[in-house]
């Protein structure tokens, strides 16, 4: 990996991104993860191929091919260490690289973001939401924290790495043939699985 453009990609390249993944195993991710895209695939027809930006280790990916095993899966995930837990899963095709730097291969049938878009330079986003557009054949779905408006957050003690805003609004402005299909939210009290407060938002090119 070479020089990053933003301090938000050296921020989860390095020390602080390592650290987030020892924190991120958990099993009980996965099974949240798992009824989370069970509600979303409710509202897709025909997927073979996904790809996930900003993947981490995976967990999205392996309950992913709990729900849709016959399915292609890739990932884009900036942090070494991660990567090296990603490439663990015989299922996953890797590209160790920032999302702000991947040039697309081919289009998949569904592209995705989790809690990813969150911690991108907000200066940057035209750059992911064009990746994502690209990058989908058909869907494109995003689970992230909504704001109204755009705000920025502390995040466990450090400025500028966590921002708020509508993420799905500016998608569907920014392409005209991006459709809502249909949205939803996760709640951290729920008492059965681990959640965080997401709300998430699935797209359609038409």
């Amino acid at each position: 990996m070479g020089e990053y453009i933003t301090e938000q990609e050296t921020f989860w390249a390095e020390e602080f991104g390592d650290e987030y993944l020892l924190r991120s195993n958990d099993a009980k991710i996965v099974c949240a993860n798992t009824r989370l895209f069970c509600n979303i695939f409710r509202y897709t027809k025909n997927i073979r191929s996904i790809i996930e930006l900003g993947a981490n280790i995976g967990l999205n990916l392996l309950a992913i091919n709990n729900l849709l095993s016959d399915v292609e899966l890739s990932a884009v995930e900036i942090n070494k260490k991660a990567v090296e837990e990603l490439k663990k899963i015989d299922a996953v095709t890797v590209y160790h690289q920032s999302i702000l730097t991947f040039v697309p291969d081919y289009q998949r049938d569904f592209v995705f973001t989790k809690g990813v878009l969150i911690h991108i330079n907000p200066d940057m986003l035209y750059k992911v939401y064009d990746l994502l557009y690209k990058l989908s054949q058909r869907y494109i779905c995003i689970a992230e924290y909504y704001n109204r408006t755009p705000i920025s957050a502390e995040y466990r003690g450090h400025k500028n790495k966590l921002f708020k805003r509508d993420f799905a609004g500016e998608i569907l402005e920014r392409f005209d043939d991006v459709s809502l299909t249909s949205y939803g939210f996760t709640y951290h009290r729920d008492s059965n699985y681990d959640y965080d407060d997401l709300n998430w938002f699935l797209m359609e090119k038409r």
